[in-house]
């Protein structure tokens, strides 16, 4: 554990029992790139390139070397149905898999068995955790929990001294209120209720959130939408952007 996970207090239970309920009706297409998670499969190769990249230089990785992760702890925390952990997996981490819906523990158990990966997966919030971790994911998440002061403090209090933190969430702005709520929602590419606007945080209001919890913010970059290219990390962060953190001491 950092630092500062001795002298803070335990975090409270940060599910959200209806975004917990919420995301459960969904397990049963998280897998098919084609039903109600079908952005979440075109998300996550931008992420996992980001976070490929943030692991290399954080830890001094060859970008062609299979198994950066051999022998590191790593927590997908609000993993789903397990599309970022089975990567992890397979980049060489020991990966715990951590989320709200117990449904979609079931779907994740069931994929990593038919995948070949040894994966422990935990129905729970953030206070499963059983730290320290030398990664810490949290893809989407943030924004759904029910106290994100409290959650953060839960992230960096899972993290190993030296370790790395990498999360994504949507911005607050006119722009995603608009591509991910009226449209996104509105037209069915997402799922109705999904989001809440009002929750979604800015990159000022999630640094101060981390610092306080005794973490130093070393990226920030936009995950963004080009009609071209799909889904791409750039430097807009408007819609979604990426954050990379570590231990402050």
């Amino acid at each position: 554990m950092n630092a500062s996970a001795a002298s803070s207090p335990e975090p409270q239970n940060s599910v959200d029992p209806k975004e917990a309920e919420h995301f459960g009706r969904l397990a049963a297409e998280w897998w098919d790139p084609k039903g109600s998670s079908a952005i979440l499969h075109r998300l996550n190769p931008p992420r996992l390139r980001y976070i490929r990249e943030a692991i290399d230089q954080h830890w001094g990785s060859a970008e062609y070397e299979r198994h950066p992760l051999a022998g590191k702890r790593a927590a997908d925390i609000g993993c789903g149905a397990g599309l970022l952990a089975e990567p992890l997996a397979r980049l060489g981490a020991d990966v715990t898999g951590i989320d709200a819906a117990a449904e979609n523990i079931a779907a994740a158990k069931a994929h990593a068995a038919q995948s070949g990966l040894e994966i422990d997966y935990r129905a729970g919030g953030i206070e499963v955790a059983d730290g320290p971790y030398d990664l810490v994911t949290c893809m989407e998440v943030i924004e759904h929990v029910a106290d994100p002061a409290a959650f953060a403090q839960g992230l960096a209090d899972a993290l190993a001294p030296g370790g790395l933190l990498v999360m994504s969430t949507p911005n607050r702005t006119g722009l995603s209120r608009l591509a991910m709520i009226t449209v996104g929602e509105g037209a069915g590419l997402i799922p109705k209720g999904t989001h809440d606007w009002n929750k979604f945080l800015t990159p000022e209001e999630l640094t101060e959130l981390l610092e306080t919890a005794g973490l130093r913010v070393t990226d920030i970059s936009g995950l963004s939408f080009s009609p071209a290219r799909g889904f791409e990390v750039s430097d807009r962060t408007a819609l979604n952007y990426l954050v990379t953190a570590i231990p402050a001491r």
